[in-house]
């Protein structure tokens, strides 16, 4: 349920607002200006994992102005990855939130014909795929087939582990011989320094964490190994919305979708800028970490082209995405692009 701005707290008002939100909210505003505020409607968004670069530009699109002036009050709130997005999503605790699409797809098309399809995916965040293998230079690991009978640090149930079958299948390495091993996402760079593992599975945005932990405890740099190289048509993180808000209410999740491309746009080319920001919000944040996560996965923002081709997708590249994952052995048949990507909330033309 959409929640409308704050009122003052008589009773006059707030049947008001329960007036205006059974009308079916704001109208259009072309222009683009800012909405009187008796016409804001707030929402809730969810980031990705905390606070991290990666989310910057939620805070970019709550800075610069871009929520206010599509007429939205934003709460922004910190997520906890992909599974634990959906079920805020699914419980109506959120009316749009940042998860990894790769993740989603496998959910929706579970072979069981059990997985949760009340989501759409209105922005690409990340146009490929950034999962991949780190390890340590020196350990032996320089190709996926080293992985074979490795042990690898993961964060449990996470979409690392769902795609390494079909990571390991086009690599040739048997996906039965790795040993996974859970750990805590913040924990994963110890745990490799360490030697309790062999590598780890992470974000490559995650690579300077990872860094820092293995050149502090062993004079370590990593290689990487993007699951992309074999992958190739599959996307990273995507601002999601359920099915229900896109068909109710189109015009909120065009002007949310049109404002969080606008924030990602910048925080693309302004990344210490962005940085700064997040670290202020969030103290706990290193700005210049952010800043380089911000950096490393700007290749995978502008993977399709910059402007209005940021955060684009199409109905071609969804079918890809899902025949890669059909091909792999991930999902089964029966799920189409329009079971999980809103394509009404995509510029025209």
């Amino acid at each position: 349920m959409i929640r409308k701005a704050r009122t003052s707290a008589v009773l006059v008002a707030a049947t008001a607002m329960v007036a205006l939100a059974a009308c079916g909210g704001s109208p259009t505003n072309p222009s683009g200006s800012d909405r009187s505020a008796s016409s804001v409607d707030r929402v809730t968004y969810l980031t990705a994992f905390g606070a991290a670069g990666r989310d910057a530009f939620a805070w970019i699109a709550q800075e610069k102005g871009y929520f206010r002036q599509a007429g939205l009050d934003v709460d922004i709130e910190l997520g906890k990855a992909t599974g634990e997005n959906l079920k805020a999503l699914a419980s109506g605790r959120t009316e749009f939130a940042n998860l990894d699409l790769t993740g989603a797809m496998i959910s929706a098309g579970a072979k069981n014909g059990e997985g949760y399809r009340g989501f759409r995916a209105i922005l690409a965040v990340h146009q490929q795929t950034l999962v991949a293998i780190m390890s340590m230079k020196g350990s032996g690991i320089t190709t996926p087939k080293d992985l074979a009978g490795k042990r690898i640090a993961a964060a449990a149930n996470s979409v690392n582990q769902l795609l390494f079958p079909g990571y390991a299948q086009l690599a040739g390495v048997d996906a039965d011989s790795v040993n996974w091993v859970a750990v805590q996402p913040v924990q994963l760079g110890s745990t490799l320094a360490s030697g309790k593992v062999d590598a780890l599975s992470t974000f490559l945005i995650g690579r300077p964490a990872i860094e820092k932990a293995t050149l502090q405890a062993r004079q370590q740099t990593v290689t990487v190994m993007p699951y992309s190289t074999y992958l190739p048509d599959l996307f990273g993180n995507a601002v999601i919305t359920s099915e229900e808000l896109a068909v109710e209410k189109p015009d909120l999740v065009k002007r949310f979708r049109e404002a969080m491309r606008k924030a990602l746009v910048y925080t693309v080319r302004h990344p210490d800028e962005a940085g700064a920001l997040l670290h202020a919000r969030h103290p706990e944040t290193a700005a210049d970490v952010a800043t380089q996560e911000i950096e490393l996965m700007t290749p995978s923002v502008t993977a399709r082209g910059e402007g209005s081709a940021i955060g684009l997708i199409t109905r071609d590249r969804a079918a890809r995405a899902l025949a890669s994952l059909r091909d792999a052995g991930l999902i089964g048949e029966g799920i189409d692009p329009q079971d999980v990507i809103d394509f009404n909330a995509m510029p025209k033309g």
